[in-house]
């Protein structure tokens, strides 16, 4: 007689599978992991396939109902847009770790692992790891569906300024680009006294406006017209439009105040010179180098004029100079300028070098001049002065020539300008040699002024070479040091300009 050895006893605190007979340690399912799998499937229910919808043009995916969201691959932010679009089917099932398996990034792929917990037969905890595997697919959202159409806006805003120099939209132009406020809009079109921005939404729109208001002297009004009404849903469709006004003063005009506004700038004198405009109009009177700041509030409640357009400049030549080292301080008299240097000068035009013909002026410009040196100016004794302030002055108040700036050989000063601007890609009109010319005297000025050089990113031009200063006619410059590096950067990593600078 044969006898069979006994099975095995299971290990002590044991039991065997109810199913299977496989030692287990005991559970109230009285089952192994593999036979409770086996019966049980906590995953089943939740979706293991799904659809993620991205825009090439923005690189953004689509949050539904209908919020587009920057997200980057294997992000927190894409992560939980997953979650989202099965977070119903989740509710069922504990959701314990969540993350993404890598794939190619070209493979339109996304792969998340899940680890869940659900409690099954007779309260056993079961866990379970799968994947869900999400498509992407391409979608054009709302935004670049409306940049791509060019005419489908919902606001404008309307940039205007109403004189002859377009200094201050020069000088915009460049703060809009540091900023990078032209990003959000759909399109820019340059008209005669201005620019027209577009955009997709109104608070893009307002946005602007805001950043006009806190960089140049201005005031705006709005205005909306309906497009259609949906009175089902009671949803409204309008255009908005932004109207922006530039205080009328630009740099290097010469203005004249009212005598209420003059004497409570302190007691200044009604002829002045407008040496910049930034989010005030800087002015300094030539005579005794008291300066003022004139905000737009302050522009609006108390307007005036510029005597003169930039045409109208006349070039005269500085016979003799004294510089006035103390000057009395009248009564009430506010702050003096550190920057200019008060002096009494002699000058005759060059137009009239056949005659004895000279007049005599004060001039802030008397570190920068001296006998011999061709100055622009304009000339008050020889004019017509169609003014509402001007026509009320005395005549002995008035001077007889105002000095304006420095004259410089301008080509020379082009050939050795290394350095450039950027420019806002807008629809122009056909420009003229005018444009050109009041774009030269905005690049004099910032060579002339540093302070309004901070303000604006200044790129080195690689194509002009540094040439030495032995030929130098002191004509002011723009130091290597404040130019920027313009890179340019390709979107092909692999070959192109790319790989040059890799090099």
């Amino acid at each position: 007689m044969e006898y069979l050895p006994a099975p095995a006893a299971p290990a002590q605190g044991h039991i065997l599978c109810c199913q299977c007979g496989v030692p287990i340690p005991p559970n109230p399912a009285n089952m192994c992991v593999g036979c409770l799998r086996a019966q049980v499937d906590i995953t089943e229910g939740i979706p293991k396939q799904g659809t993620v919808h991205f825009c090439k043009q923005c690189e953004r995916y689509l949050q539904p109902p209908g919020t587009w969201i920057q997200c980057a691959l294997e992000s927190r932010e894409l992560l939980a847009l997953c979650l989202k679009k099965i977070k119903a089917s989740l509710s069922k099932v504990r959701l314990i770790d969540a993350g993404f398996i890598w794939t190619e990034p070209h493979s339109k792929r996304l792969k998340l692992k899940l680890t869940v917990q659900k409690e099954v037969i007779n309260g056993a905890v079961l866990q379970q790891v799968f994947v869900v595997e999400y498509v992407v697919q391409s979608q054009m959202c709302e935004d670049c569906h409306r940049i791509e159409a060019k005419d489908f806006w919902k606001a404008v805003v309307q940039v205007r300024q109403k004189t002859v120099h377009k200094k201050t939209f020069y000088y915009l132009e460049q703060l809009i680009l540091k900023h990078r406020l032209h990003q959000n809009t759909l399109r820019i079109k340059e008209i005669h006294d201005g620019l027209d921005f577009y955009y997709s939404s109104k608070q893009h729109a307002q946005k602007m406006v805001d950043f006009l208001q806190c960089t140049v002297p201005s005031r705006s009004k709005s205005s909306q017209r309906l497009i259609s009404h949906d009175i089902h849903s009671n949803v409204y469709n309008y255009k908005s439009t932004f109207s922006v006004e530039i205080v009328p003063i630009c740099k290097d005009n010469v203005v004249c105040l009212s005598p209420k506004l003059a004497q409570s700038l302190g007691n200044m004198s009604q002829i002045c010179v407008c040496i910049r405009v930034t989010s005030t109009i800087h002015l300094i009177d030539p005579r005794t180098l008291q300066i003022a700041e004139i905000d737009g509030n302050t522009y609006w409640r108390h307007p005036f004029h510029s005597l003169f357009h930039p045409k109208q400049l006349e070039e005269f030549i500085i016979m003799d100079i004294n510089r006035v080292h103390e000057k009395k301080k009248g009564a009430g008299a506010g702050a003096r300028s550190n920057k200019h240097t008060l002096a009494e000068a002699w000058v005759r035009k060059t137009s009239e070098l056949d005659t004895d013909h000279q007049y005599f002026c004060c001039t802030h410009l008397g570190h920068i001049l001296n006998p011999g040196d061709l100055v622009l100016g304009y000339d008050l004794a020889n004019c017509n002065l169609n003014d509402e302030f001007a026509n009320k002055m005395n005549p002995q108040h008035i001077p007889d020539v105002v000095l304006i700036k420095k004259s410089y050989d301008r080509s020379k000063r082009q050939r050795r300008r290394n350095w450039k601007l950027k420019e806002l890609e807008r629809d122009r009109e056909a420009t003229d040699t005018d444009d050109e010319r009041q774009y030269q005297d905005f690049l004099e000025d910032l060579e002339e002024d540093e302070t309004i050089r901070k303000n604006v990113n200044i790129y080195r031009n690689a194509d002009i070479p540094v040439e030495s200063d032995t030929d130098d006619d002191g004509a002011p410059r723009i130091s290597l040091a404040e130019m920027l590096e313009d890179l340019h950067i390709s979107q092909d990593a692999t070959g192109g300009e790319g790989a040059e600078m890799l090099t």
